[in-house]
Protein backbone atom coordinates (compact mmCIF):
# COMPACT_ATOMS: atom_id res chain seq x y z
CA UNK A 1 0.00 0.00 0.00
CA UNK A 2 1.19 3.51 -0.77
CA UNK A 3 0.67 6.57 1.44
CA UNK A 4 -1.07 9.40 -0.43
CA UNK A 5 -1.44 12.99 0.73
CA UNK A 6 -4.11 15.46 -0.41
CA UNK A 7 -2.12 16.79 -3.35
CA UNK A 8 -1.34 13.27 -4.58
CA UNK A 9 -4.99 12.26 -4.31
CA UNK A 10 -5.99 15.41 -6.19
CA UNK A 11 -3.53 14.50 -8.93
CA UNK A 12 -4.90 10.94 -9.19
CA UNK A 13 -8.43 12.33 -9.54
CA UNK A 14 -7.34 14.87 -12.15
CA UNK A 15 -9.47 13.36 -14.91
CA UNK A 16 -12.26 14.99 -16.91
CA UNK A 17 -14.90 12.60 -15.56
CA UNK A 18 -14.24 13.54 -11.92
CA UNK A 19 -14.06 17.27 -12.62
CA UNK A 20 -17.31 17.07 -14.59
CA UNK A 21 -19.07 15.22 -11.75
CA UNK A 22 -17.80 17.79 -9.23
CA UNK A 23 -18.92 20.72 -11.40
CA UNK A 24 -22.40 19.24 -11.81
CA UNK A 25 -22.66 18.58 -8.08
CA UNK A 26 -21.65 22.17 -7.32
CA UNK A 27 -24.25 23.48 -9.76
CA UNK A 28 -26.93 21.39 -8.01
CA UNK A 29 -25.69 22.38 -4.55
CA UNK A 30 -24.86 18.78 -3.60
CA UNK A 31 -21.98 17.26 -1.68
CA UNK A 32 -20.47 14.55 -3.88
CA UNK A 33 -17.87 11.83 -3.31
CA UNK A 34 -16.27 8.94 -5.14
CA UNK A 35 -16.44 6.09 -2.65
CA UNK A 36 -15.68 2.42 -2.08
CA UNK A 37 -13.54 0.08 -4.16
CA UNK A 38 -12.16 2.70 -6.54
CA UNK A 39 -10.73 4.71 -3.63
CA UNK A 40 -9.43 1.59 -1.90
CA UNK A 41 -7.64 0.48 -5.06
CA UNK A 42 -5.97 3.87 -5.52
CA UNK A 43 -4.12 3.23 -2.25
CA UNK A 44 -3.48 -0.45 -3.01
CA UNK A 45 -2.26 0.37 -6.54
CA UNK A 46 -4.73 -2.06 -8.08
CA UNK A 47 -6.54 -1.44 -11.38
CA UNK A 48 -10.21 -0.63 -10.90
CA UNK A 49 -12.98 0.08 -13.40
CA UNK A 50 -15.78 0.36 -10.83
CA UNK A 51 -16.48 3.98 -10.00
CA UNK A 52 -19.16 4.56 -7.35
CA UNK A 53 -20.30 8.11 -6.62
CA UNK A 54 -22.47 9.08 -3.65
CA UNK A 55 -24.30 12.41 -3.51
CA UNK A 56 -25.81 13.89 -0.37
CA UNK A 57 -29.11 14.39 -2.14
CA UNK A 58 -30.40 12.88 -5.38
CA UNK A 59 -27.85 10.64 -7.07
CA UNK A 60 -30.22 10.24 -10.02
CA UNK A 61 -30.42 13.99 -10.66
CA UNK A 62 -26.63 14.23 -10.47
CA UNK A 63 -26.25 11.35 -12.95
CA UNK A 64 -28.62 13.02 -15.42
CA UNK A 65 -26.72 16.31 -15.12
CA UNK A 66 -23.38 14.56 -15.72
CA UNK A 67 -24.73 12.76 -18.80
CA UNK A 68 -26.05 16.06 -20.22
CA UNK A 69 -22.73 17.80 -19.67
CA UNK A 70 -20.77 14.92 -21.20
CA UNK A 71 -22.93 15.10 -24.32
CA UNK A 72 -23.37 12.36 -26.94
CA UNK A 73 -20.53 10.32 -25.51
CA UNK A 74 -22.51 9.50 -22.36
CA UNK A 75 -25.61 7.40 -21.77
CA UNK A 76 -27.61 7.26 -18.54
CA UNK A 77 -29.69 4.37 -17.15
CA UNK A 78 -31.97 5.13 -14.21
CA UNK A 79 -33.03 2.45 -11.70
CA UNK A 80 -35.73 4.37 -9.89
CA UNK A 81 -36.77 1.50 -7.61
CA UNK A 82 -33.22 1.37 -6.21
CA UNK A 83 -32.61 5.12 -6.22
CA UNK A 84 -29.53 4.65 -8.42
CA UNK A 85 -28.37 5.55 -11.91
CA UNK A 86 -25.53 4.46 -14.14
CA UNK A 87 -23.72 6.67 -16.63
CA UNK A 88 -21.67 5.00 -19.34
CA UNK A 89 -19.05 7.34 -20.77
CA UNK A 90 -17.17 6.74 -23.99
CA UNK A 91 -13.47 6.41 -23.24
CA UNK A 92 -12.33 9.08 -25.67
CA UNK A 93 -14.39 11.67 -23.77
CA UNK A 94 -12.02 11.25 -20.84
CA UNK A 95 -9.30 12.92 -22.88
CA UNK A 96 -11.12 15.98 -24.21
CA UNK A 97 -8.96 18.26 -22.06
CA UNK A 98 -5.82 16.14 -22.36
CA UNK A 99 -2.75 16.94 -24.39
CA UNK A 100 -1.65 13.29 -24.53
CA UNK A 101 -0.45 11.83 -27.81
CA UNK A 102 -2.82 9.92 -30.09
CA UNK A 103 -1.21 6.60 -29.08
CA UNK A 104 -1.69 7.40 -25.39
CA UNK A 105 -5.31 8.37 -26.02
CA UNK A 106 -5.85 5.09 -27.84
CA UNK A 107 -4.79 3.12 -24.75
CA UNK A 108 -7.30 5.11 -22.66
CA UNK A 109 -10.31 4.67 -24.96
CA UNK A 110 -12.18 2.13 -22.82
CA UNK A 111 -15.74 2.94 -21.85
CA UNK A 112 -16.21 3.83 -18.19
CA UNK A 113 -19.28 3.13 -16.06
CA UNK A 114 -20.07 5.37 -13.11
CA UNK A 115 -22.71 4.34 -10.56
CA UNK A 116 -24.55 7.18 -8.79
CA UNK A 117 -26.55 6.88 -5.58
CA UNK A 118 -27.89 9.27 -3.01
CA UNK A 119 -26.45 9.00 0.50
CA UNK A 120 -28.74 6.78 2.56
CA UNK A 121 -29.24 4.93 5.78
CA UNK A 122 -30.53 1.37 5.82
CA UNK A 123 -32.38 -0.92 8.22
CA UNK A 124 -33.12 -4.62 7.78
CA UNK A 125 -35.72 -7.20 8.76
CA UNK A 126 -34.41 -10.53 10.05
CA UNK A 127 -35.58 -12.69 7.12
CA UNK A 128 -34.33 -10.59 4.22
CA UNK A 129 -31.21 -8.83 3.00
CA UNK A 130 -33.34 -6.18 1.25
CA UNK A 131 -33.05 -3.02 3.36
CA UNK A 132 -35.55 -0.32 4.21
CA UNK A 133 -33.86 2.74 2.73
CA UNK A 134 -34.07 6.38 3.83
CA UNK A 135 -32.18 9.49 2.79
CA UNK A 136 -29.11 10.04 4.94
CA UNK A 137 -25.81 11.83 5.40
CA UNK A 138 -22.40 10.83 4.09
CA UNK A 139 -21.67 9.36 7.54
CA UNK A 140 -24.87 7.27 7.35
CA UNK A 141 -23.78 6.03 3.95
CA UNK A 142 -20.29 5.12 5.11
CA UNK A 143 -21.70 3.27 8.13
CA UNK A 144 -23.78 1.01 5.87
CA UNK A 145 -20.67 -0.07 3.91
CA UNK A 146 -19.47 -3.62 4.43
CA UNK A 147 -15.84 -3.00 5.46
CA UNK A 148 -13.72 -0.09 6.60
CA UNK A 149 -11.48 -0.36 3.54
CA UNK A 150 -14.59 0.08 1.35
CA UNK A 151 -15.92 3.08 3.28
CA UNK A 152 -13.24 5.55 2.13
CA UNK A 153 -14.58 8.60 0.27
CA UNK A 154 -12.87 11.32 -1.77
CA UNK A 155 -14.68 14.62 -2.23
CA UNK A 156 -15.26 15.81 -5.82
CA UNK A 157 -16.64 19.29 -5.03
CA UNK A 158 -14.33 22.02 -6.27
CA UNK A 159 -13.53 23.57 -2.88
CA UNK A 160 -12.66 20.18 -1.30
CA UNK A 161 -11.52 18.26 -4.37
CA UNK A 162 -9.38 15.26 -3.35
CA UNK A 163 -10.15 15.51 0.39
CA UNK A 164 -10.28 12.07 2.04
CA UNK A 165 -13.12 11.24 4.44
CA UNK A 166 -12.21 8.15 6.49
CA UNK A 167 -14.25 7.98 9.72
CA UNK A 168 -13.47 4.31 10.43
CA UNK A 169 -9.70 4.36 9.90
CA UNK A 170 -9.85 2.28 6.74
CA UNK A 171 -6.41 3.60 5.81
CA UNK A 172 -4.92 2.04 8.95
CA UNK A 173 -6.72 -1.24 8.27
CA UNK A 174 -5.22 -1.27 4.77
CA UNK A 175 -1.78 -0.65 6.22
CA UNK A 176 -2.33 -3.46 8.72
CA UNK A 177 -3.82 -5.62 5.92
CA UNK A 178 -6.99 -6.52 7.81
CA UNK A 179 -10.67 -6.84 6.95
CA UNK A 180 -12.93 -5.24 9.58
CA UNK A 181 -16.47 -3.85 9.59
CA UNK A 182 -17.30 -0.16 10.26
CA UNK A 183 -19.84 -1.06 12.94
CA UNK A 184 -20.61 -4.12 15.10
CA UNK A 185 -19.78 -7.10 12.83
CA UNK A 186 -22.72 -9.12 14.20
CA UNK A 187 -25.10 -6.42 12.98
CA UNK A 188 -23.23 -6.02 9.68
CA UNK A 189 -23.38 -9.75 8.87
CA UNK A 190 -26.86 -10.37 10.21
CA UNK A 191 -28.25 -7.44 8.20
CA UNK A 192 -26.69 -8.64 4.95
CA UNK A 193 -25.20 -12.16 5.20
CA UNK A 194 -23.65 -11.89 1.74
CA UNK A 195 -21.04 -9.69 3.44
CA UNK A 196 -19.67 -12.85 5.08
CA UNK A 197 -18.80 -14.22 1.64
CA UNK A 198 -17.40 -10.84 0.64
CA UNK A 199 -15.17 -10.75 3.73
CA UNK A 200 -13.59 -14.02 2.70
CA UNK A 201 -13.38 -13.00 -0.93
CA UNK A 202 -11.58 -9.73 -0.12
CA UNK A 203 -9.24 -11.47 2.32
CA UNK A 204 -8.38 -13.93 -0.46
CA UNK A 205 -8.02 -11.41 -3.27
CA UNK A 206 -6.01 -8.87 -1.25
CA UNK A 207 -4.13 -11.37 0.92
CA UNK A 208 -5.48 -9.64 4.04
CA UNK A 209 -6.34 -11.18 7.41
CA UNK A 210 -9.88 -11.04 8.78
CA UNK A 211 -9.79 -9.15 12.08
CA UNK A 212 -10.42 -11.63 14.97
CA UNK A 213 -13.65 -10.07 16.24
CA UNK A 214 -14.96 -9.91 12.69
CA UNK A 215 -14.04 -13.56 12.08
CA UNK A 216 -15.79 -14.65 15.28
CA UNK A 217 -18.91 -12.83 14.05
CA UNK A 218 -18.62 -14.80 10.80
CA UNK A 219 -18.74 -18.01 12.80
CA UNK A 220 -21.67 -16.85 14.95
CA UNK A 221 -23.75 -15.69 12.00
CA UNK A 222 -22.93 -18.43 9.48
CA UNK A 223 -26.49 -19.87 9.47
CA UNK A 224 -27.75 -16.53 8.10
CA UNK A 225 -26.13 -17.40 4.76
CA UNK A 226 -29.16 -19.60 4.05
CA UNK A 227 -31.25 -16.56 3.06
CA UNK A 228 -28.78 -15.66 0.29
CA UNK A 229 -29.52 -16.87 -3.25
CA UNK A 230 -27.29 -19.49 -4.85
CA UNK A 231 -26.49 -17.05 -7.66
CA UNK A 232 -25.03 -14.49 -5.22
CA UNK A 233 -22.97 -17.13 -3.46
CA UNK A 234 -21.74 -18.56 -6.78
CA UNK A 235 -20.58 -15.10 -7.87
CA UNK A 236 -18.40 -14.78 -4.75
CA UNK A 237 -17.06 -18.34 -5.13
CA UNK A 238 -16.05 -17.65 -8.71
CA UNK A 239 -14.18 -14.52 -7.65
CA UNK A 240 -12.38 -16.53 -4.96
CA UNK A 241 -11.44 -19.17 -7.55
CA UNK A 242 -10.09 -16.50 -9.90
CA UNK A 243 -7.78 -15.05 -7.23
CA UNK A 244 -4.05 -15.73 -6.93
CA UNK A 245 -4.54 -18.02 -3.90
CA UNK A 246 -8.00 -19.63 -4.12
CA UNK A 247 -7.11 -22.38 -1.61
CA UNK A 248 -6.92 -19.73 1.11
CA UNK A 249 -10.51 -18.71 0.43
CA UNK A 250 -11.73 -22.31 0.77
CA UNK A 251 -9.71 -22.68 3.97
CA UNK A 252 -11.38 -19.59 5.46
CA UNK A 253 -14.83 -20.84 4.39
CA UNK A 254 -14.11 -24.10 6.18
CA UNK A 255 -12.73 -22.47 9.33
CA UNK A 256 -15.72 -20.18 9.83
CA UNK A 257 -18.27 -22.95 9.19
CA UNK A 258 -19.78 -21.53 5.99
CA UNK A 259 -18.40 -24.35 3.84
CA UNK A 260 -20.52 -27.12 5.35
CA UNK A 261 -23.62 -25.01 4.61
CA UNK A 262 -22.88 -23.88 1.05
CA UNK A 263 -20.75 -26.83 -0.13
CA UNK A 264 -21.23 -29.84 2.18
CA UNK A 265 -19.63 -32.30 -0.27
CA UNK A 266 -16.32 -30.44 -0.03
CA UNK A 267 -16.52 -30.08 3.75
CA UNK A 268 -17.15 -33.85 3.98
CA UNK A 269 -13.61 -34.47 2.69
CA UNK A 270 -12.15 -33.16 5.96
CA UNK A 271 -11.12 -35.55 8.69
CA UNK A 272 -8.96 -38.60 9.30
CA UNK A 273 -10.29 -41.99 10.38
CA UNK A 274 -8.08 -44.62 12.00
CA UNK A 275 -8.65 -48.37 12.03
CA UNK A 276 -6.24 -50.90 13.54
CA UNK A 277 -3.61 -48.20 13.74
CA UNK A 278 -3.93 -47.31 10.02
CA UNK A 279 -5.19 -43.88 8.98
CA UNK A 280 -5.95 -42.31 5.63
CA UNK A 281 -4.85 -38.80 4.69
CA UNK A 282 -7.11 -35.79 5.25
CA UNK A 283 -8.59 -35.41 1.78
CA UNK A 284 -9.78 -31.82 2.34
CA UNK A 285 -6.31 -30.45 3.02
CA UNK A 286 -4.91 -32.67 0.27
CA UNK A 287 -7.45 -31.13 -2.14
CA UNK A 288 -6.40 -27.59 -1.22
CA UNK A 289 -2.77 -28.57 -1.76
CA UNK A 290 -3.62 -29.95 -5.20
CA UNK A 291 -5.49 -26.73 -6.04
CA UNK A 292 -2.48 -24.66 -4.97
CA UNK A 293 -0.17 -26.87 -7.03
CA UNK A 294 -2.34 -26.32 -10.11
CA UNK A 295 -2.35 -22.55 -9.57
CA UNK A 296 1.44 -22.48 -9.12
CA UNK A 297 1.90 -24.43 -12.33
CA UNK A 298 -0.03 -21.90 -14.39
CA UNK A 299 1.81 -19.39 -16.53
CA UNK A 300 0.06 -16.15 -15.61
CA UNK A 301 0.78 -14.67 -19.04
CA UNK A 302 -1.30 -17.42 -20.67
CA UNK A 303 -3.99 -17.73 -17.99
CA UNK A 304 -7.35 -18.22 -19.68
CA UNK A 305 -10.85 -19.42 -18.92
CA UNK A 306 -9.93 -23.04 -19.53
CA UNK A 307 -7.20 -22.84 -16.89
CA UNK A 308 -9.81 -21.32 -14.58
CA UNK A 309 -11.99 -24.44 -14.95
CA UNK A 310 -8.93 -26.62 -14.39
CA UNK A 311 -8.92 -25.10 -10.89
CA UNK A 312 -12.46 -26.38 -10.40
CA UNK A 313 -11.36 -29.83 -11.60
CA UNK A 314 -8.60 -29.76 -8.97
CA UNK A 315 -11.10 -28.78 -6.28
CA UNK A 316 -13.49 -31.59 -7.24
CA UNK A 317 -11.08 -34.34 -8.26
CA UNK A 318 -11.55 -36.32 -5.01
CA UNK A 319 -15.12 -35.24 -4.27
CA UNK A 320 -16.29 -38.87 -4.51
CA UNK A 321 -14.00 -40.17 -1.76
CA UNK A 322 -16.38 -39.86 1.22
CA UNK A 323 -18.97 -42.00 -0.60
CA UNK A 324 -16.41 -44.60 -1.71
CA UNK A 325 -14.39 -44.94 1.52
CA UNK A 326 -14.14 -48.55 2.75
CA UNK A 327 -11.98 -50.44 5.23
CA UNK A 328 -10.28 -53.59 3.95
CA UNK A 329 -8.40 -55.77 6.46
CA UNK A 330 -5.66 -56.51 3.91
CA UNK A 331 -5.52 -53.25 1.95
CA UNK A 332 -6.43 -50.76 4.66
CA UNK A 333 -8.50 -47.74 3.66
CA UNK A 334 -9.68 -47.82 0.04
CA UNK A 335 -11.50 -45.34 -2.19
CA UNK A 336 -12.27 -47.59 -5.18
CA UNK A 337 -14.04 -45.88 -8.08
CA UNK A 338 -14.07 -42.51 -6.34
CA UNK A 339 -13.28 -40.92 -9.70
CA UNK A 340 -16.42 -42.38 -11.29
CA UNK A 341 -18.55 -41.44 -8.28
CA UNK A 342 -17.09 -37.93 -8.46
CA UNK A 343 -17.84 -37.77 -12.20
CA UNK A 344 -21.54 -38.35 -11.43
CA UNK A 345 -21.50 -35.76 -8.63
CA UNK A 346 -20.07 -32.93 -10.76
CA UNK A 347 -23.33 -32.05 -12.62
CA UNK A 348 -25.29 -32.09 -9.34
CA UNK A 349 -22.77 -29.74 -7.70
CA UNK A 350 -22.63 -27.39 -10.69
CA UNK A 351 -26.42 -27.24 -10.84
CA UNK A 352 -26.79 -26.46 -7.13
CA UNK A 353 -23.99 -23.87 -7.13
CA UNK A 354 -25.45 -22.25 -10.25
CA UNK A 355 -22.26 -22.88 -12.22
CA UNK A 356 -22.54 -23.24 -16.02
CA UNK A 357 -24.13 -26.51 -17.19
CA UNK A 358 -22.34 -26.52 -20.53
CA UNK A 359 -19.00 -27.58 -22.01
CA UNK A 360 -17.20 -26.14 -18.99
CA UNK A 361 -19.01 -28.53 -16.68
CA UNK A 362 -18.30 -31.44 -19.06
CA UNK A 363 -14.62 -30.50 -19.11
CA UNK A 364 -14.44 -30.61 -15.29
CA UNK A 365 -16.42 -33.85 -15.28
CA UNK A 366 -14.02 -35.45 -17.76
CA UNK A 367 -10.93 -34.53 -15.75
CA UNK A 368 -12.49 -35.79 -12.51
CA UNK A 369 -13.34 -39.07 -14.25
CA UNK A 370 -9.88 -39.55 -15.80
CA UNK A 371 -7.62 -38.18 -13.08
CA UNK A 372 -6.62 -41.63 -11.79
CA UNK A 373 -5.65 -43.02 -15.21
CA UNK A 374 -2.20 -41.43 -15.62
CA UNK A 375 -1.39 -42.31 -12.00
CA UNK A 376 -2.26 -45.98 -12.60
CA UNK A 377 -0.16 -46.00 -15.77
CA UNK A 378 2.77 -44.25 -14.09
CA UNK A 379 2.68 -46.74 -11.20
CA UNK A 380 2.92 -49.66 -13.61
CA UNK A 381 4.71 -50.49 -16.83
CA UNK A 382 4.02 -47.64 -19.24
CA UNK A 383 2.56 -49.60 -22.19
CA UNK A 384 1.75 -48.13 -25.59
CA UNK A 385 -1.77 -49.54 -25.41
CA UNK A 386 -2.57 -47.85 -22.07
CA UNK A 387 -1.18 -44.52 -23.26
CA UNK A 388 -3.11 -44.72 -26.56
CA UNK A 389 -6.37 -45.27 -24.68
CA UNK A 390 -5.61 -42.40 -22.34
CA UNK A 391 -4.89 -40.11 -25.29
CA UNK A 392 -8.07 -41.23 -27.06
CA UNK A 393 -10.30 -40.54 -24.04
CA UNK A 394 -8.67 -37.27 -22.97
CA UNK A 395 -8.36 -35.79 -26.47
CA UNK A 396 -7.33 -32.14 -26.49
CA UNK A 397 -7.56 -32.02 -22.68
CA UNK A 398 -4.63 -34.44 -22.23
CA UNK A 399 -2.15 -31.71 -21.24
CA UNK A 400 -4.51 -30.32 -18.57
CA UNK A 401 -5.13 -33.86 -17.30
CA UNK A 402 -1.41 -34.50 -16.95
CA UNK A 403 -0.97 -31.18 -15.15
CA UNK A 404 -3.76 -32.09 -12.72
CA UNK A 405 -2.28 -35.52 -12.08
CA UNK A 406 1.17 -34.14 -11.37
CA UNK A 407 -0.40 -31.62 -8.97
CA UNK A 408 -2.17 -34.57 -7.29
CA UNK A 409 1.14 -36.09 -6.12
CA UNK A 410 1.36 -34.61 -2.63
CA UNK A 411 3.07 -37.53 -0.87
CA UNK A 412 5.43 -36.54 1.93
CA UNK A 413 7.56 -39.57 0.94
CA UNK A 414 10.00 -37.75 -1.33
CA UNK A 415 11.28 -40.91 -3.01
CA UNK A 416 7.77 -42.07 -3.89
CA UNK A 417 6.83 -38.59 -5.08
CA UNK A 418 9.90 -38.37 -7.33
CA UNK A 419 9.24 -41.84 -8.73
CA UNK A 420 5.74 -40.81 -9.79
CA UNK A 421 6.96 -37.55 -11.30
CA UNK A 422 9.71 -39.34 -13.22
CA UNK A 423 7.21 -41.88 -14.54
CA UNK A 424 4.88 -39.06 -15.56
CA UNK A 425 7.69 -37.76 -17.74
CA UNK A 426 7.79 -41.16 -19.43
CA UNK A 427 4.03 -40.99 -19.95
CA UNK A 428 4.33 -37.48 -21.40
CA UNK A 429 7.05 -38.59 -23.82
CA UNK A 430 5.01 -41.60 -24.92
CA UNK A 431 2.02 -39.31 -25.47
CA UNK A 432 4.13 -37.18 -27.82
CA UNK A 433 5.64 -40.17 -29.64
CA UNK A 434 2.35 -42.05 -30.09
CA UNK A 435 0.43 -38.97 -31.20
CA UNK A 436 3.10 -38.21 -33.79
CA UNK A 437 3.01 -41.81 -35.07
CA UNK A 438 -0.62 -42.87 -34.64
CA UNK A 439 -2.59 -39.58 -34.60
CA UNK A 440 -4.80 -40.83 -31.75
CA UNK A 441 -5.83 -37.52 -30.19
CA UNK A 442 -9.51 -36.95 -31.10
CA UNK A 443 -9.21 -39.58 -33.83
CA UNK A 444 -12.19 -41.04 -35.65
CA UNK A 445 -11.76 -44.69 -36.75
CA UNK A 446 -10.77 -44.76 -40.45
CA UNK A 447 -13.66 -47.14 -41.15
CA UNK A 448 -16.94 -45.79 -39.77
CA UNK A 449 -20.38 -47.29 -39.27
CA UNK A 450 -21.74 -45.95 -42.56
CA UNK A 451 -19.01 -47.68 -44.56
CA UNK A 452 -19.51 -50.93 -42.65
CA UNK A 453 -23.28 -50.90 -43.36
CA UNK A 454 -22.72 -50.24 -47.07
CA UNK A 455 -20.00 -52.88 -47.37
CA UNK A 456 -22.04 -55.66 -45.77
CA UNK A 457 -25.57 -54.53 -46.64
CA UNK A 458 -26.47 -53.96 -42.99
CA UNK A 459 -28.90 -51.63 -41.26
CA UNK A 460 -28.02 -50.00 -37.93
CA UNK A 461 -27.57 -53.01 -35.68
CA UNK A 462 -25.58 -54.68 -32.94
CA UNK A 463 -23.21 -56.19 -35.53
CA UNK A 464 -22.24 -52.73 -36.82
CA UNK A 465 -21.46 -51.59 -33.27
CA UNK A 466 -19.33 -54.69 -32.62
CA UNK A 467 -17.26 -54.09 -35.77
CA UNK A 468 -16.80 -50.36 -35.02
CA UNK A 469 -15.60 -51.12 -31.48
CA UNK A 470 -13.30 -53.86 -32.76
CA UNK A 471 -11.58 -51.42 -35.15
CA UNK A 472 -11.18 -48.82 -32.42
CA UNK A 473 -9.76 -51.35 -29.95
CA UNK A 474 -7.39 -52.81 -32.54
CA UNK A 475 -5.93 -49.37 -33.27
CA UNK A 476 -5.66 -48.39 -29.60
CA UNK A 477 -4.03 -51.74 -28.75
CA UNK A 478 -1.53 -51.35 -31.60
CA UNK A 479 -2.80 -54.42 -33.49
CA UNK A 480 -3.26 -52.38 -36.67
CA UNK A 481 -2.09 -48.90 -37.72
CA UNK A 482 -4.51 -45.98 -37.83
CA UNK A 483 -4.94 -46.29 -41.62
CA UNK A 484 -7.96 -46.98 -43.83
CA UNK A 485 -6.66 -50.00 -45.78
CA UNK A 486 -5.42 -51.80 -42.67
CA UNK A 487 -8.67 -51.05 -40.84
CA UNK A 488 -10.82 -52.27 -43.74
CA UNK A 489 -8.87 -55.52 -43.98
CA UNK A 490 -9.33 -55.99 -40.24
CA UNK A 491 -13.10 -55.41 -40.56
CA UNK A 492 -13.37 -57.96 -43.37
CA UNK A 493 -11.50 -60.56 -41.34
CA UNK A 494 -13.60 -59.93 -38.20
CA UNK A 495 -16.86 -59.84 -40.22
CA UNK A 496 -16.02 -63.19 -41.80
CA UNK A 497 -15.78 -64.71 -38.32
CA UNK A 498 -19.28 -63.35 -37.66
CA UNK A 499 -20.63 -64.94 -40.84
CA UNK A 500 -20.84 -61.68 -42.77
CA UNK A 501 -19.78 -61.36 -46.42
CA UNK A 502 -18.96 -58.12 -48.28
CA UNK A 503 -21.34 -57.18 -51.10
CA UNK A 504 -19.89 -57.33 -54.58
Amino acid sequence: MRRLNRSQLTALLDKPVFHTIGQCADALGLECYVIGGYVRDLFLERPSKDIDVVAVGSGIELAKAVARKMGHGAHVNVFKNFGTAQVRIKGEKLNVESEKSASEKETMSEDIEVEFVGARRESYSHDSRKPIVEDGTLEDDQQRRDFTINALALCLNADRFGELVDPFDGIWDMEDRIIATPLDPDITFSDDPLRMMRAIRFATQLNFEIEPETFEALQRNRERIRIISSERIADELQKIMASDSPARGWELLFQCGLLEIIFPELAALQGVETMNGRAHKDNFWHTLEVLSNVVRSEDCSTFNEKKYWLRWAALLHDIGKPKSKRWDAQLGWTFHNHNFIGEKMVPQIFRRLKLPMDERMKYVQKLVSLHMRPIVIADDIVTDSAVRRLLFEAGDDIDDLMLLCEADITSKNLQRKQRFLDNFQLVRQKLVDLEERDRIRNFQPPVDGEEIMQRFGLKPSREVGILKDAVKDAILDGVIPNEHEAALAFVDERAQRMGLTPLK
